[in-house]
C-alpha cells in the first residue's frame, strides 16, 4: 500500500527561449541574398493538472524538481528552431499550490482536469531577418531567448470527501469504511489512532457513489499537539457533513463524544456546527438497558443517532439508507481559498545584474540577461558590439558602473566578455 503523503516542496523550472540565429542567405546566380536568420523555439511552459484518480502526493516525494524542456536556437535559412515541449504535472483533486516567495496562494485544484499554468516558458529570440529594413538591409544581430521561470512551490492536499468520520481511536471508523465501501482498512484493537487517512468509495443503489474519509488524529489534546495533532483536519474541511462514531461500550461515551467535538471547534468553529450523524457502535457487546440511557444522554446533543454493530452489521443498513439522502440533501463545503489573483506566470525578466570591483583598474558584471546577449555576440562584429553596448546602457548598466567609480580605459568584464570603457563613446 502506498504512502500517504498530502504535503510536499518542489521546484518548477520552466523551458529557456531558444537564441535568435545571425546567418547570411548565400546561393548561386542570388546577389546580396540577406539576412536569413531564424527565430529560436519558445520554452516549454509547466502546467498542474488535477485527476481524480489520484489520492496522494507521493510522486513529489522521491522528486522534487521538475523542469520543461527548453526552445531550440534558431538556424540559417530562416529555420525557426523547435519549441520546448510544455510538462503537464498530475496531482490530486483538491491540491492547493501555494508560492513559497511570496506564501499566496496560486491556484486551487478543487475539479477533475482542472488545469492551471504555474510557469511560462521563455519566448524564444528574433533571428537576423527579423532586423532587416529598408534603412539597415544587413543586420548583423540576434535576440537572446528569454530566461526560464524558476519558482519554488508548496502542494497542500485537502481531499474531497462528502462525508468525514469522527471519533476516538477504537470507536470502530474503519471497521464502518470496510462494510459499507470496498476500502480494506487494518482494523484490530490497536492502542492507538490510525495514523493515515482512510477513503472509501459507497456505491448508491442508483449507480452513483461517495465518498467517506476516515480523519484520523483528533483526540483530546490534539491542539497541544498531542497525538497527531491537527495534523489530518485540514481533510474534512469539504465534507458535506459528519458521522460521529462513538464507543458504547466505553467507560464514558459521552465525555468521548463532547472532547471530540471541544477538539473540533478549536480547530475551526465552523467545522463544529457542521452536520454531524451520532452512531453509537458496538451495541452487540452492550446491555439493552445502557443503550437506552446512552441515548437519552445523547438525544440533548443530537437528534440523529443510530444504534450499530460492525462486528454484526446490525443497523449498518438503516444508517446507509440515511446517509444516501444527507448526501443528495446537504451540499459539498467549497472551502474558500483565497488565490492571488494578479500573480505573474510569465515572471521572465531577469534584467537584474550583480557588479563586482575586481581590483583598482577592473569591473565585473554578471546577469542572466546579460549572459545569453553575451552567448550571440560576435566580438568580432563592430554592430553587434555596439547593439549589446546600447541593450547594456538601456539596462542602466553603465549608468551603474559610473556610480561604482569607473574611469576612462577601466576594464570590464561582462559575462566573460572583456571590454574597455570610454566614456565619451558610450555617452554620445
Amino acid at each position: 500500500m502506498a504512502a500517504f503523503i498530502d504535503k510536499a516542496k518542489i521546484k518548477v523550472i520552466s523551458g529557456r527561449g531558444g537564441n535568435g540565429c545571425v546567418a547570411w542567405r548565400r546561393e548561386k546566380f542570388v546577389d546580396k541574398g540577406g539576412p536569413a536568420g531564424g527565430d529560436g523555439g519558445s520554452g516549454g511552459d509547466i502546467y498542474f493538472v488535477a485527476d481524480e484518480n489520484l489520492s496522494t502526493l507521493l510522486d513529489f516525494t522521491y522528486k522534487s524538481v521538475f523542469r520543461a524542456q527548453d526552445g531550440e536556437n534558431g538556424r540559417n535559412k530562416n529555420q525557426h528552431g523547435h519549441g520546448g515541449k510544455s510538462l503537464y504535472l498530475k496531482v490530486p483533486v483538491g491540491v492547493i499550490v501555494r508560492d513559497l516567495r511570496t506564501d499566496k496562494v496560486i491556484a486551487d485544484l478543487n475539479e477533475h482536469e482542472k488545469t492551471v499554468l504555474v510557469a511560462k516558458g521563455g519566448r524564444g529570440g528574433r533571428g537576423n531577418a527579423r532586423f532587416a529594413t529598408a534603412q539597415k538591409r544587413s543586420p548583423q544581430f540576434c535576440e537572446p531567448g528569454e530566461a526560464a521561470v524558476e519558482r519554488d512551490l508548496e502542494l497542500e492536499l485537502k481531499l474531497i470527501a462528502d462525508i468525514g468520520l469522527l471519533g476516538m481511536p477504537n470507536a470502530g471508523k474503519s471497521s464502518l469504511i470496510s462494510l459499507i465501501s470496498s476500502a480494506r482498512p487494518k482494523v484490530a484493537d490497536y492502542p492507538f489512532t490510525t495514523l493515515t487517512p482512510n477513503l472509501g468509495v459507497v456505491k448508491k443503489p442508483d449507480g452513483d457513489g461517495f465518498v467517506v474519509a476516515d480523519i484520523p488524529g483528533l483526540i483530546e489534546g490534539a491542539s497541544e499537539g498531542v497525538g497527531l495533532g491537527y495534523e489530518f483536519l485540514r481533510h474534512v474541511q469539504r465534507c458535506r457533513f459528519f458521522i460521529h462514531m462513538v464507543d458504547a461500550s466505553a467507560q464514558n461515551p459521552l465525555d468521548n463524544y463532547l472532547k471530540i467535538n471541544n477538539e473540533l471547534k478549536k480547530y475551526d468553529e465552523e467545522l463544529a456546527l457542521r452536520h454531524q450523524v451520532l452512531v453509537l457502535n458496538k451495541a452487540d457487546i452492550v446491555e439493552q438497558k445502557k443503550i437506552e440511557e446512552l441515548v437519552e444522554s445523547f438525544s440533548t446533543y443530537s437528534n440523529e443517532i443510530f444504534i450499530v454493530s460492525c462486528a454484526t452489521s446490525l443497523g449498518v443498513a438503516d444508517l446507509l439508507s440515511r446517509l444516501y439522502g444527507l448526501v443528495e440533501e446537504i451540499p459539498r463545503h467549497d472551502i474558500e481559498v483565497e488565490v492571488e489573483e494578479d500573480f505573474d506566470f510569465n515572471n521572465n525578466d531577469d534584467s537584474a545584474f550583480c557588479i563586482t570591483k575586481l581590483n583598482k583598474n577592473t569591473y565585473s558584471v554578471t546577469g542572466g540577461k546579460l549572459k545569453r546577449l553575451v552567448a550571440v555576440t560576435d566580438i568580432k562584429n563592430v554592430q553587434q558590439i555596439r547593439r549589446l553596448s546600447n541593450i547594456m546602457d538601456s539596462m542602466g548598466v553603465w549608468a551603474s558602473l559610473k556610480q561604482a567609480g569607473i574611469c576612462n580605459q577601466d576594464t570590464v568584464i561582462v559575462e566573460g566578455m572583456e571590454m574597455i570603457f570610454v566614456d565619451e563613446y558610450f555617452c554620445e
